[in-house]
């Protein structure tokens, strides 16, 4: 921050680092050894859609490009009761490598056709043995990660003790946010 956003009060947003999702398959490894969480195979990237043939044709196209691989995953849009688009990957489990490049391309691609300002987060859902899952969840525009859990069988209530133990055993490997204001809840999001 500068002497002039000091006076004014501005600061500077963060700048994202798209390159920190393909950090996730080592922290796999680590929340896999440290917590017995595992991939679900399942990634999603969520953003606001915007309306327009150009936004529904990049969209499309983003589609097309994960689908052109020659393993093929899965892919499918769905949409939220909150305004938001989710663009689903499914792959195997033990192929977080290929899932974050999906992950990747996905956002990749709507920064480049003029779409940023709508990306919110993109979430890899781990599970362990007992059926806990958590959301290791990449915030766009903060550049940072953060874990989401919801509780199973439970209404909108959240595993805290197991989101704070996630972003200890990762503070090593991944930009982990530190501002908890930001480690939004992602009711309903695809794998959790």
């Amino acid at each position: 921050m500068g002497i002039w956003d000091a006076i004014t009060g501005r600061s500077r947003v963060k700048a994202n680092n798209l390159d920190a999702l393909f950090n996730v398959p080592n922290a796999a490894v680590t929340l896999q050894t440290a917590a017995g969480l595992v991939p679900t195979g399942t990634g999603s990237v969520c953003f606001r859609s915007a309306a327009g043939a150009a936004f529904a044709e990049t969209r499309d196209d983003v589609v097309e490009l994960i689908r052109s691989d020659p393993q093929a995953p899965s892919v499918e849009v769905t949409d939220d009761g909150f305004g938001f688009t989710w663009l689903v990957v499914r792959r195997a489990p033990d192929d977080v490598v290929g899932l974050c490049t999906d992950l990747h391309a996905v956002n990749t691609s709507l920064e480049v056709q003029g779409f940023a300002s709508g990306l919110l987060c993109s979430v890899v859902p781990f599970e362990d043995r007992s059926g806990r899952r958590v959301g290791l969840v990449y915030l766009y525009k903060q550049g940072t990660f953060y874990a989401f859990a919801p509780l199973a069988g439970q209404a909108q209530v959240r595993d805290n003790l197991l989101e704070i133990s996630v972003r200890d055993q990762l503070t090593g490997e991944l930009p982990m946010e530190t501002d908890l204001s930001r480690w939004f809840a992602l009711w309903g999001a695809p794998g959790l």
